[in-house]
């Protein structure tokens, strides 16, 4: 008799590690949610760029978590915010157009900041779509006490209950302090369809080299600039070829970029006196992408004027939004 149950049990464990699950989450949230450290956290490695600047994130870098019994394919995107450029519209298009076609959402919100009209304007466009499973994740918990978390846990309850839904499930993390960042992907993965992996084990982006090459520069561009500036710096990589006269064993590859601003005053900001800032941006970004692509690079960078690419169609169209 009591083999019986013993036995059902081992076969209905069979049957579940042998479903494996696959489909796309993605995090939403106001700009600086922490929604790329997160990204990052959970594949493991770089593939968003992160800054403590809002609206850092243009691109949906998709992250790839693979697991044994399911993949997750991560969608960071920008944070929807009220758009007062042209730049702003499209980037909040993004947003909406990625909503309705992932499996999961994910809504960040900072453990450190009370719930706030953004947030409040996201969840209610949240609310609106019926069908996919919405998770609330609290982020950067490392940086609160646990009764200011414990407040946050319950306003965004609240906040879903006003708005007649029911969150899949409330998380509390620290992507910094890789607190539940594993839990999180374990809460994610029932969520998902079931589904052979979608991409080859190994796979972390699908994002092509040169447009990670273009962040990863962006990102070192972005440290330590006047508010003013991050909206307006683009990075276009125009070439990355492989030095023709290096022995196999010495490879070098030469990456020719361009960091495009909106005005020529601001083209000092970034240059920096005697070509300083502009450099320190070449070292550390050359760090990265060494790191990235797994070979010694020469990265020659140039900074030009593109006048108010943000409100112009055409050269939003040739920095690639």
């Amino acid at each position: 008799m009591s083999a019986r149950p013993n036995q059902e049990s081992a076969a209905q464990q069979a049957e579940t590690t042998s479903t494996h699950r696959a489909g796309f989450a993605c995090f939403v949230g106001r700009p600086n949610a922490g929604k790329s450290t997160l990204t990052n956290a959970l594949v493991g490695q770089k593939v968003a760029i992160t800054s403590n600047r809002p609206q850092t994130t243009r691109h949906t870098v998709r992250g790839i978590v693979h697991r044994d019994d399911a993949q997750l394919i991560l969608v960071d995107t920008p944070g929807l915010h009220k758009p007062r450029t042209l730049l702003g519209e499209r980037l909040n298009d993004v947003v909406r157009t990625t909503w309705a076609e992932v499996d999961v959402i994910g809504f960040c919100l900072p453990a450190d900041q009370k719930l706030g009209p953004g947030d409040k304007y996201i969840v209610k466009e949240l609310a609106g779509i019926k069908k996919t499973p919405k998770i609330a994740i609290i982020t950067k918990t490392d940086l609160v006490e646990s009764k200011a978390l414990a407040e946050q846990l319950l306003a965004v309850s609240a906040l879903a209950e006003e708005l007649g839904f029911e969150w899949a499930e409330i998380v509390p993390v620290s992507a910094v302090g890789d607190k539940q960042v594993d839990l999180l992907a374990d809460l994610i993965a029932p969520l998902l369809p079931e589904s052979p992996p979608l991409y080859p084990e190994g796979d972390l982006t699908d994002e092509p080299e040169m447009v990670m090459v273009a962040e990863l520069i962006r990102e070192a561009a972005l440290e330590g600039v006047r508010d003013e500036l991050p909206h307006s710096i683009a990075v276009v990589v125009e070439e990355m070829l492989p030095r023709t006269d290096r022995p196999a064993d010495k490879p070098l590859l030469d990456i020719h970029a361009n960091v495009y601003i909106e005005r020529p005053s601001q083209k000092g900001i970034i240059i920096g006196p005697k070509g300083k800032r502009l450099k320190d941006v070449g070292t550390k970004s050359r760090k990265h992408i060494e790191a990235l692509l797994g070979t010694p690079v020469f990265l020659d960078l140039h900074v030009k004027v593109a006048k108010d690419w943000q409100r112009d169609p055409k050269q939003l169209r040739k920095l690639g939004f």
